[in-house]
């Protein structure tokens, strides 16, 4: 399997797995979040599917992403009683998050490697997009897992009691 072989496959198993987080998401706006990472999947699917048939670097827009993902998460804080409750699945964000960096990483090595400037620069871009993605993926993952992170006050209800170990209380 060639390099772009390799790299549409990547782009396509990432759309794939972005499209059913999306379908499974109790949350429309994660959903969203997620639908939008799948576009940008298939996006670089087809820059290097057009790279492989001409043997060169080809245009790649920016992303629009995080810039929605931000928009997104906003209104959701905003609106908490539309919100409900929060049930994703956050094995499914860490696979996220790992296949994110090992796609950014790949794709920074095939650039070091590229003699072409033009296809570097593309590279690398894809490499920027796919850490953007890691960062998205971070904010849904940090977003879904904050209940877990929560710490109530009547967990201290007994700091009193601490204070007092061992020491001889009248």
């Amino acid at each position: 399997m060639n390099v772009y072989d390799f790299a549409m496959k990547m782009e396509t198993d990432a759309e794939a797995f972005y499209r059913k987080i999306s379908a499974e998401s109790a949350v429309e706006g994660i959903g969203k979040i997620f639908l939008d990472l799948a576009a940008d999947e298939q996006k670089h699917y087809a820059i290097f599917s057009e790279m492989k048939a001409k043997g060169g670097p080809a245009a790649m827009e920016d992303s629009q992403a995080l810039e929605r993902a931000r928009n997104v998460f906003e209104g959701m804080l905003k609106d908490k009683a539309k919100l409900g409750p929060v049930k994703g699945d956050l094995e499914a964000y860490r696979f996220a998050l790992k296949l994110e960096a090992k796609g950014g990483r790949f794709y920074e090595e095939m650039a070091e490697k590229e003699k072409d400037l033009k296809t570097q620069k593309l590279l690398r871009k894809v490499a920027q997009e796919e850490f953007k993605h890691f960062t998205i993926i971070q904010n849904v993952y940090d977003f879904v897992n904050a209940p877990n992170q929560y710490l109530a006050w009547g967990e201290f209800s007994n700091v009193e009691e601490f204070r007092n170990f061992g020491r001889e209380v009248d």
